[in-house]
């Protein structure tokens, strides 16, 4: 059998379902390769194989490239492997090697804060791998076309890098409608098609136009929605219209991965709480219950997990999460020894907090927190978490550090609100300000740190203060995690930084609170308040689920809400 017509591959980190675990996937996109032996497991990069070398499971967006080749050609003539097996399928017949890009040179959100605490000549682990895709011995030897898409393709054409890496095409945008007649083009060798391709919005296809993946995803996962219109100007997935598949498409998706041996999948979605949605963002409760029991009545199902959701419909109406929980909780990998469920479980939703700041959500995000006001957010986060945590969701909760425009009385406020937050259970992952491409902030200056606060190093550090004691569960335990943090400082981190970061990274590595109150912004000693003032919290919202006093709606006039025409229950913020 002679060589397959189109390869397709993807790093391994991308591709690792490691102990269904999403950590190693963003470790890989954070940690230095020089260092990643320390950090990563070394079998978490092995991935399984079926025995003729195909890949057992690869990022969704590359069996979603997959399943439309293959309306129009054979298995035979479309391989999908690790890049280990790339020599046993790459040869003389080949004219595409496709390539899935997630974070290929390291300048997402993530990557761009941590991996660079080391300096700025450190490579991330999955910039190393997709560095080790194109210079691979087989492609140099046969010289395929390199074609490269996927949710990180953007950052080779912002660094004007195309041709260091060879690449022939690269694409952007959904491309359901579109790829199999890029691909024809491509393998018959017409010159007119464009290096750079951008997919234009009004090409987006409806759920009806996308199929239902052939073979398994990593973490299983399942599409139950996309795009997601709340407007927000950093995030691509909210400048596009929500769509929700049907439920029949979605659990046709569950039977293929459970049939090719998942245990798991990963409901996935720009908000979970927008699958068949009501006028005017209304979460669609009992369509969600069905969801999840139709889903979890697929034999051989063992557990699910969550992507992401948003926290204001959590407010508006607390039952949402009582009548999902019994769904979703005992049926997580997931554990955490605070839990109340029998079995310790927890569920881990995604929600983009991104700032306290009242006046930066106006900006940025008022959509976010429809159908209350910007002035509300802190209040609504501090009752979401709340109602959140009583039912043993314990989020995943993000920020951005330097929106544009941000200044001191905005971190400030944002320092208020993780002071709030003191007691909630869940995780805060701080992130410096990246213009993503397909945004309406693509524009914009990126965040260096050489150029942060000392308040924005003491919000950085006091997350991860939050996060090392909410994993580690003691006091003895954050301090051998943290023996390292002074030598850090000492050897690396004043040189790089300088010495604003020096009392957050003490309070980090847990010295006295007392020690640092003169220092820092926030005093967590015997939990009083900084005598510099922070704004006490809207105690209004705290009593009671039935109703949230403090916190009044705004219509959806005053944000801009237009229902979508379409014969689908859905709305888009217009900011």
């Amino acid at each position: 059998m002679g060589s397959p017509k189109i390869v397709l591959t993807a790093s391994s980190t991308e591709a690792s379902e490691f102990k269904h675990s999403i950590w190693q996937q963003m470790l890989s996109a954070t940690i230095p390769y020089k260092f990643s032996h320390i950090f990563i497991d070394p079998a978490s990069m092995i991935n399984d194989s079926w025995p003729d070398g195909r890949a057992k499971y690869v990022p969704n967006g590359l069996r979603m490239v997959e399943t439309l080749l293959l309306k129009d050609y054979s298995e035979d003539d479309v391989i999908t492997c690790y890049t280990e097996n790339l020599e046993k399928f790459v040869g003389p017949e080949t004219s595409i090697v496709a390539i899935h890009a997630h974070n290929p040179l390291g300048i997402s959100y993530a990557t761009d804060v941590y991996s660079k605490l080391a300096g700025d000549n450190f490579m991330p682990l999955n910039a190393h791998e997709f560095m080790q895709i194109v210079t691979h011995p087989i492609i140099k030897k046969y010289r395929p076309k390199i074609v490269v898409g996927g949710p990180g393709a953007w950052q080779l054409e912002k660094a004007n890098r195309l041709d260091e890496f060879n690449i022939d095409y690269l694409i952007d945008g959904e491309v359901e409608l579109v790829l199999n007649d890029m691909f024809k083009r491509i393998i018959a060798g017409d010159t007119s098609l464009p290096r750079i391709i951008k997919v234009p919005k009004n090409m987006q296809p409806s759920v009806d136009e996308i199929p239902v993946v052939r073979h398994r995803s990593t973490f299983g996962v399942v599409e139950i929605t996309r795009g997601c219109g709340r407007g927000c100007q950093f995030c691509s997935p909210a400048t596009k219209v929500g769509r929700s598949f049907p439920l029949e498409h979605i659990m046709d998706s569950v039977r293929v991965n459970v049939g090719e041996g998942a245990s798991e999948v990963m409901l996935t979605s720009e908000d979970m709480f927008l699958y068949e949605q009501l006028p005017n963002f209304t979460t669609n409760v009992p369509a969600l219950e069905k969801l999840f029991k139709s889903v979890l009545s697929v034999k051989g199902l063992e557990t699910i997990q969550l992507s992401h959701i948003t926290i204001a419909p959590v407010v508006k109406d607390p039952s949402i999460i009582e009548r999902l929980t019994p769904l979703c909780v005992p049926y997580s990998h997931l554990k955490h020894h605070e839990s109340t469920d029998p079995n310790k479980c927890i569920v881990d939703p995604i929600i983009g907090l991104e700032t306290g700041s009242p006046r930066l959500f106006d900006t940025y995000m008022k959509g976010k927190a429809y159908p209350y006001k910007a002035h509300q957010w802190r209040d609504v986060v501090v009752k979401g978490m709340e109602i959140l945590n009583k039912y043993n969701w314990y989020p995943f909760n993000t920020f951005i550090i330097g929106l544009p425009g941000e200044k001191d009385e905005d971190t400030k406020m944002s320092l208020d609100l993780l002071y709030d937050l003191r007691d909630s259970k869940g995780m805060y992952v701080p992130t410096w300000f990246v213009p993503l491409e397909n945004t309406r902030m693509q524009k914009k200056e990126s965040v260096k740190l050489i150029e942060m606060t000392d308040l924005q190093w003491e919000f950085f550090f006091t997350c991860w203060k939050y996060n090392i004691e909410f994993y580690r569960g003691g006091t003895m335990s954050r301090y051998k995690f943290s023996l390292g943090v002074p030598l850090y400082y000492k050897m690396l981190g004043k040189k790089l930084f300088g010495e604003g970061m020096k009392y957050p990274l003490w309070r980090f590595a847990g010295f006295p609170e007392r020690l640092m109150r003169k220092h820092l912004y926030l005093d967590f000693s015997g939990h009083k308040r900084n005598k510099q003032g922070m704004r006490p919290l809207n105690k209004e919202i705290i009593p009671g689920y039935e109703t949230v006093k403090g916190l009044n709606m705004v219509d959806a006039s005053q944000i801009g809400v237009k229902k979508r025409l379409s014969n689908q229950t859905q709305a888009e913020v217009v900011s």
